[in-house]
């Protein structure tokens, strides 16, 4: 991981035995290529193209918890842009259906749509028994190194402040030193 990269401890959801159940902070975010909601393929390295990247998994489009933190990313999304950052979901649905949610919503940012679970289950947040999928939000710098993760799983009120740490974290008025999970 690069010397001056700040790491935000990921907070939530510890499995039996206290093992971490996301991808480890600090290592690489895996590559992949998923359709988007207008059935346009895109590539995690597209998306670090234009600056880090805020990734979030949600289990559905429609229901109220999910609609409640796509629109708390919607109205947060002007201080992401600002501070250089981009954003982008990621949950089970068809494109079609991301297309819906996303013109309802008024959602400015990309909807990428992972059907058969795969780039769900390399991220580490497949539900429990592997069902469903588990809310979790990870801060992937531009050379796919992970630099912050939260697993809020139905506490919604947990991405707020993650997505604002990681904002200022990214305009520089963050921490400068490293800190490690307790």
């Amino acid at each position: 991981m690069p010397r001056d990269a700040a790491i935000i401890p990921l907070e939530g959801y510890r499995a039996s035995g206290g093992r971490m159940t996301m991808l480890p902070l600090g290592g690489r975010a895996p590559e992949f290529t998923l359709p988007d909601q207008d059935e346009q393929s895109v590539s995690l390295s597209n998306l670090l193209r234009r600056g880090p990247l805020i990734l979030y998994f949600y289990p559905a489009d429609f229901t109220p918890g999910c609609t409640r933190e796509a629109c708390l990313m919607r109205d947060l999304h002007g201080e992401i842009e600002q501070a250089g950052l981009n954003l982008a979901g990621v949950s089970p649905q068809q494109p079609a259906t991301h297309r819906r949610f996303r013109e309802k919503y008024s959602l400015p940012y990309t909807l990428l749509s992972d059907v058969d679970k795969f780039v769900i289950s390399m991220y580490d947040v497949r539900g429990p028994l592997g069902i469903g999928v588990r809310r979790a939000t990870y801060l992937i710098d531009q050379a796919r190194y992970i630099r912050a993760a939260v697993l809020a799983n139905f506490r919604l009120s947990e991405h707020e402040p993650f997505v604002r740490r990681a904002v200022a974290l990214s305009a520089g008025r963050g921490p400068q030193r490293e800190r490690t999970m307790t």
